[in-house]
């Protein structure tokens, strides 16, 4: 698919991050979208977005309501895609909804635990079966998969757990992969990419908190008293619960703007691997690195001094 002009795409999360600018860029190139998010507040700045930038002559865009992680509310949000769009099929399906906790499955709350992997895998799984009968009826299609870098290394940093969101992005990673050869056996028209970006400036950790609106409890305290020292900021064993949930902001913050790569690059980078026909996206430096690395030295991968080994 060399060109995005005249297509229908989905995107999932599109409110916010990665998910808002492949919005805008596909509508800035000719293709009409339907993104879903659970806020309508985030959609509709992305749609204002959109305007302010100029949206070409019989572009459309519409915005739904849809928890990914429930398959009753993604099987109705292809239904209105559908109804809205005037379209028995799409083009484009941008799986790409996608949130952060659950890091300990020994020390963390089941319930968070199961509500990250939902949202990261099953909502990819659930959007994948709702919106494949559209894809078939197109002429050519295109699926694409966000894992993570921590879909092929299951750690964030050393003593910080992760294993909710990296289970999740593995699942998506081999489904993806396993989708490849799928596709070109019973449905060659249609294409699969999996997404596997670094560390990109999105407002993931305040989406996470949103989405979870989980109370304070002594596992959390205990996990970012432990983040707060590792990064050196003093005084973290004496934070209350105010202090802390503004560090864990703060930290959130911080993630967005010292990322080595921004949403906008890495929609950029996204969309041009689907033009290519790219099966595997790597996204940013970060993540080219770590591949390298994990790939070459998978025994080392999970020793505490192998983050240190791979940035060099």
């Amino acid at each position: 698919m060399k060109d995005f002009g005249g297509k229908l795409a989905v995107v999932t999360g599109g409110g916010t991050g990665m998910g808002r600018e492949l919005v805008r860029q596909l509508v800035a190139q000719g293709a009409s979208v339907a993104m879903c998010d659970l806020f309508a507040d985030s959609m509709a700045e992305t749609v204002a977005l959109c305007e302010a930038d100029g949206v070409p002559q019989g572009v459309r865009i519409t915005s739904h309501i849809a928890d990914v992680g429930d398959e009753e509310q993604v099987k109705r949000f292809a239904t209105e895609v559908a109804r809205d769009h005037h379209s028995d099929h799409i083009h484009l399906l941008f799986n790409n909804a996608g949130i952060g906790g659950g890091g300990s499955f020994v020390l963390d709350d089941r319930a968070e635990w199961d509500r990250v992997f939902q949202i990261c895998w099953f909502g990819v799984y659930y959007s994948c079966r709702a919106f494949m009968p559209m894809l078939e009826r197109a002429t050519e299609g295109h699926i694409v998969n966000t894992s993570s870098a921590n879909g092929f290394w299951a750690a964030l940093m050393p003593g910080v757990s992760q294993t909710a969101y990296s289970a999740a992005k593995f699942a998506v990673k081999g489904f993806t992969e396993s989708l490849v050869t799928d596709l070109r056996n019973s449905a060659p028209h249609i294409r699969a990419s999996i997404v596997m970006p670094g560390g990109i400036g999105t407002p993931i950790g305040f989406n996470s908190r949103r989405v979870l609106a989980s109370a304070m409890t002594d596992v959390t305290r205990r996990k970012l008293r432990q983040h707060l020292k590792m990064i050196n900021v003093e005084g973290a064993d004496a934070m209350d619960d105010a202090a802390l949930e503004e560090a864990q902001a703060m930290l959130a913050r911080r993630f967005e703007e010292l990322a080595p790569t921004s949403a906008g690059r890495a929609a950029t980078i996204i969309l041009d691997g689907v033009k290519a026909e790219r099966w595997r996206i790597l996204v940013g430096e970060d993540a080219e690195r770590l591949d390298r690395r994990v790939r070459a030295e998978p025994e080392r991968a999970y020793d505490p001094d192998f983050l240190a080994y791979a940035a060099e």
